[in-house]
């Protein structure tokens, strides 16, 4: 049996039903090469997705997070990201101690994430209770930085500081198990070669490497933290642009130290990361591998982006990533941080209006999480329809073949699964699932 689904800016989720027998020539042929495991698919807890959900009434509010958690849902949810402390879509900046030098961390305290974060994640938990979720900080407590802004310099390079970070990572993840939530991941930082406007620090590879053998790998070690210990979330290199922020810079440079390496279950590439991860899964192929941000776009959530967002699922699902995760699910209107900027979303809610839209990018997301499983295996394919799709065999044996048809115009797909050649007429503007069963 053969399903096939499309969706585009005319329709959404439509079967069809206009597939027939070939004997054209094949141009994507499903192989018999099958690659590595996924671990599944998620989105991004910020504090200002939570208020857009508060927009909502409780039986509108429900119908969301169903549709993005509940494994009988259209997303069907497995991963999540979280901050530690404030992203660039928190309400207002803060750290989870703001207390200066207090390097026992006795006022370490998540009371801020009670309002909005735990709440959100706890809605999540309860339609799927195995949620992975990883974290990150985007700053540390400002005093144990270089210069005392959340938005710029580095961390202290003194032990003592040092200590006190690693100590502000294992108050982080025993305060949340307390709440109930485990925390499957921790990320040494978002985007460690970024100095943004938002809150933000700079890590060089010799740095990550240097906290993660001698300060925060003995220290999970010693308290027994089961949490599992990443290298990310690496935002570089960006080619012909940035010289220092290559492979050898960062994701070599800490794995091939064998006191860090022994800590690092797997690696957090985002953004610029793109151009590193094919080389670190090829040289490192034992670990695990994530897409740790979904890039954002500007607020537009326009099909012409969705496009160029499934070439990113593509091209890090092809490069041997076992996971994929969005930005921002849910986020008012325009997407607008509080500092300013607007980005894309899955879902908006017009403000104060008791109102969602699913936009383009959410259907992306639905066309691989609500098809491709936790456990499904890459499967390599060929021919000239290759660079615009991507394949998967789910553990109970249905292949999901997706396909993106950028242009305006319908384009012919003959796809030869096993001995036959099936041909599917793709719509303009079009993302494309084809489900073997």
């Amino acid at each position: 049996m053969i399903k096939f689904i499309y969706t585009n800016d005319k329709e959404k989720w439509k079967e069809e039903s206009s597939i027939t027998r070939t004997n054209k020539k094949a141009n994507l042929i499903i192989t018999n090469k099958r690659g590595r495991k996924l671990d599944g698919f998620g989105g991004c807890f910020n504090e200002l997705g939570m208020k857009a959900l508060l927009d909502l009434d409780k039986e509108n509010r429900k119908i969301v997070l169903d549709k993005l958690f509940s494994p009988d849902g259209e997303c069907k949810f497995t991963l999540a990201r979280m901050p530690i402390g404030a992203s660039d879509y928190a309400v207002s900046w803060y750290s989870l101690n703001d207390i200066e030098d207090d390097y026992s961390m006795a006022y370490f305290s998540i009371q801020r994430d009670k309002s909005l974060l735990i709440p959100y994640i706890k809605e999540a938990l309860n339609r799927q209770p195995n949620l992975k979720i990883s974290a990150s900080p985007w700053s540390p407590p400002v005093w144990l930085k270089t210069h005392q802004v959340y938005n710029f310099g580095k961390l202290k390079s003194d032990a003592q500081s040092q200590d006190a970070y690693a100590l502000y990572f294992t108050k982080f993840v025993e305060s949340y198990h307390k709440e109930g939530i485990s925390i499957a991941q921790v990320h040494i930082q978002n985007e460690v070669a970024a100095d943004q406007k938002f809150p933000s620090c700079v890590w060089s590879g010799e740095q990550l490497r240097d906290f993660i053998k001698e300060h925060l790998g003995p220290k999970f070690e010693k308290d027994n933290i089961k949490t599992e210990i990443w290298l990310g979330t690496i935002n570089s290199p960006e080619f012909f642009k940035e010289v220092g922020q290559d492979y050898d810079n960062y994701a070599n440079c800490v794995l091939r130290d064998e006191d860090a390496y022994r800590y690092v279950k797997g690696v957090g590439y985002q953004w610029q990361g793109k151009n590193a991860i094919q080389r670190t899964v090829q040289s490192y192929p034992e670990l695990k591998y994530y897409q740790t941000e979904n890039e954002c776009g500007d607020g537009n959530n326009s099909w012409e982006y969705a496009h160029y967002v499934f070439t990113l699922f593509r091209h890090y699902l092809t490069n041997g990533a076992n996971g994929y995760l969005y930005w921002n699910m849910v986020l008012h209107s325009g997407g607008e941080s509080s500092w300013g900027w607007k980005q894309n979303s899955m879902i908006s809610i017009p403000i104060g209006k008791n109102e969602v839209i699913y936009n383009p990018e959410y259907y992306v997301m639905r066309h691989f999480s609500g098809l491709i499983l936790p456990d499904a295996k890459h499967i390599e394919l060929e021919g000239h329809m290759s660079g615009n799709a991507v394949a998967f065999e789910n553990k109970e044996g249905s292949i999901i073949v997706n396909i993106n048809n950028s242009y305006q115009e319908k384009k012919l797909l003959n796809i030869k699964h096993n001995d036959d050649v099936w041909r599917v007429c793709l719509e303009p503007n079009s993302i494309n699932s084809i489900i073997f069963l």
